[in-house]
This record gives C-alpha cells, structure tokens and sequence, in this order.
C-alpha cells in the first residue's frame, strides 16, 4: 500500500536550531554562572540569563524566585569540591587551613561572585562544609563560642581576600596575563616609591617599611593572615 504525504500546510512547521535545552534550576545555574565568569555579577540579570537558554524570564521563576536567590545558589554551587577531612585532634590546624585555601580558590575562579557573599550562607554545599569546619574545630578543643565566632572570621577573611583581589582584577578590564603582572607590578613599585618620598619626620615608619608595606608574592599574604589568625585561635584550645 503507497503511503500519501500529508499536503504541505498540514506538516508540522520545523524550527530552526537544535531543540531547546530541558529548562531546570541546574541548567539556569549553569547559564548565569558563565556570564558571572565572563562579565561579572553586575552583567548577571535574570533577563540574561532567560536570553542565554533561549526562553522568557518568567519561565526562570519556576525555579528560581529572583536574582538574589540565583547569587545566593551560585555562591553554593561554588563550595562543591572543597575538602571534608575527617576530624584530626593532632592536625586540625592544617585540616582548617586546607579547607580554607580551597574554598578561597574556588570562589575566586568565579571573577567577583565573592561579592554577592553578604548572607548568612544556607544552601547544601555550605552548610556541609560549615559542619566540617565545625567538627574540625571542635576536635581542636576550641570552646563552643570560640568555634562559633571562629566560622564567622575565617569565612568573612576568605571572602574579603577574594573581594580584594576580583576588585584590582577588575580596573585593569580585559587586560591578559603576563600584562596584567606587570601592570600590578608598576603599580606596586609607585606605590612603594611613594611610601619611601614621604616626609621623615612625619612619616619614618612608613618610609623605613615602604617595600614590606608594598610586597605582593604569590599567597604570601593569605597565608600569613591565615597563620595569624589559626594560631591565635589554638591559644583558646582547652578553655
């Protein structure tokens, strides 16, 4: 038996392009998180990002409420693949320093995402990884309080550091590596040339420090902060 086509205005109108992806909270996250890492969470909207997967905005609130919900679910998606260590009472010191060293690298791959970080985090990835930090302080023996406001300071240090750093980032605009060191660099040097020109008499402290006041090497910094801050919480270990 010969099979008759349908005429031509019965068929089906066949769009161009391939189909539209499943619309779902991971496919949003995925879409907004490439345009913070592109531009920047002053570039992100939820118009961008319903641009971005090919739909309307209003199909994103299904699944996302607004654009403080979708920072708030980026910046936990940040905190996958930070480090859980198993309590260590005689290496809890490193163990909170791991974790910490990764969670500032992760958050600071995401250009200045750190900047949405002004919320008491709630999501899954934070609240596993806030039970973690808990749990290695503890077997440090840090008192509850101690422990309590120790989260608090190692986390705000974190984000402040990579605020810090997608700041100066950021006023050098599209400018790659190796340009950009170099830029930093000048611009350190003046800075230190600076220091060491101001008056004697008002200022010889400034000027005695005016290379340690301006050095910047690698994470010689963070890392100092960070040894700073662990050691003067292992002082209030067996209160």
């Amino acid at each position: 038996m010969t099979t008759v086509p349908p005429p031509p205005w019965r068929q089906p109108n066949k769009k161009s392009g391939p189909p539209r992806r499943t619309l779902n909270q991971s496919a949003i996250l995925d879409a907004a998180m490439r345009i913070v890492d592109a531009e920047g969470i002053d570039a992100l909207s939820m118009r961008r990002v319903a641009q971005a997967l090919d739909t309307g905005p209003a199909s994103l609130y299904a699944h996302v409420r607004n654009k403080e919900e979708l920072l708030q679910l980026l910046l936990d998606r940040a905190q996958e693949g930070i480090p859980r260590p198993e309590p260590d009472p005689d290496r809890w010191q490193d163990q909170i320093k791991e974790v910490l060293r990764a969670a500032r690298a992760q958050l600071a791959a995401h250009r200045d995402l750190a900047r949405a970080a002004d919320q008491v985090p709630l999501g899954a990835n934070s609240l596993i990884n806030t039970e973690t930090m808990l749990a290695v302080l503890r077997a440090g023996g840090l008192p509850p309080q101690a422990i309590a406001y120790a989260v608090d300071t190692l986390a705000l240090y974190v984000v402040a550091t990579v605020v810090e750093d997608a700041a100066r980032d950021q006023r050098m605009g599209h400018v790659a590596e190796p340009e950009r060191s170099k830029l930093r660099t000048e611009y350190t040097g003046k800075v230190r040339d600076y220091f060491a020109s101001l008056p004697e008499p008002d200022f010889p402290n400034t000027r005695a420090l005016a290379s340690e006041l301006t050095r910047d090497v690698g994470d010689e910094r963070f890392e100092f902060g960070l040894d700073l801050l662990v050691s003067g919480l292992a002082r209030h270990a067996g209160d």
